[in-house]
């Protein structure tokens, strides 16, 4: 078979169609979207596009009205509870603000999801304590945090351990969930790195959403923009400020006049 006639490669995420609504407000409206195994695609907007829903459909927490989610050709939408939890469980997911849990330490917080990987084995605590120091280490925190709770921790510090429990599992796929909001800009870019490296490391196909554009600029391969339920371009990093999309204009350089209207409450 010559290289010209080679089967494309399946995607790693395809979405096609997909949509959502709650009540009569249109969320999501015809997302198209195919990420490649091993690519680091970035989904920039404004506060409610749409990113966080398309991230909750992408990990089944939400059901779309319409449309299909598929990992590696295995169907998402419509699967059995079971398939659903099976495909969710490739995934690691990095919550805004953190979402740790405030009653564990924090060792607990990173090796929560290192059992509910399906397929692998059981282990116990000491096991689960030991993986817990290792995936602190990765993300630059030492051993002495690890009893400490999560109300202790600075925001950037939360932040980290956040992204230890998301790559505990060694996850397939990776999400993050506007990783750098609330955190300064040495500690943002911080982040960033330690995103990259963890990608990088595990092989993982990642998704992120941001507002951040110094943060897309840095850990995407590919960048697209979602407005008004529909991903309106798509494009490289560098590509992004010689775009000729006058929607992505305004919204790279933060110019409150252009096309993209501030939807403003009368008090």
């Amino acid at each position: 078979m010559t290289a010209a006639s080679a089967k494309p490669a399946t995607p790693k995420i395809a979405v096609k169609g997909l949509r959502k609504s709650f009540g009569r407000k249109k969320v999501l409206d015809g997302i198209d979207l195919e990420v490649a195994k091993g690519e680091s695609l970035v989904i920039i907007g404004g506060s409610g596009s749409g990113k966080s829903v398309l991230l909750k459909c992408l990990l089944a927490l939400l059901d779309p009205d319409g449309g299909s989610i598929a990992i590696d050709d295995a169907a998402m939408t419509g699967a059995d509870r079971a398939t659903k939890a099976r495909l969710r469980s490739r995934m690691g997911m990095l919550f805004q603000g953190g979402a740790l849990f405030d009653s564990l330490p924090v060792w607990e917080n990173v090796a929560f999801a290192y059992n509910q990987r399906s397929g692998r084995a059981p282990i116990n605590r000491r096991q689960a304590h030991d993986i817990a120091i290792e995936k602190l280490a990765t993300v630059g925190l030492g051993a002495e945090v690890a009893n400490l709770s999560p109300s202790q921790l600075s925001g950037g510090m939360q932040k980290r351990v956040a992204l230890a429990r998301a790559i505990a599992a060694e996850p397939e796929i990776l999400l993050f969930d506007e990783p750098t909001t609330g955190l300064h800009p040495i500690m943002a870019d911080a982040i960033n790195n330690l995103i990259i490296a963890s990608v990088q490391q595990l092989g993982a196909t990642a998704i992120s959403i941001t507002h951040d554009m110094a943060s897309a600029r840095k850990i995407a391969s590919r960048i697209a923009m979602l407005y008004q339920g529909k991903i309106i371009w798509d494009g490289s990093p560098a590509e992004i400020d010689d775009s000729g999309n006058p929607y992505l204009d305004q919204f790279v350089h933060g110019r409150s006049e252009g096309p993209i209207q501030l939807q403003v409450r009368a008090l």
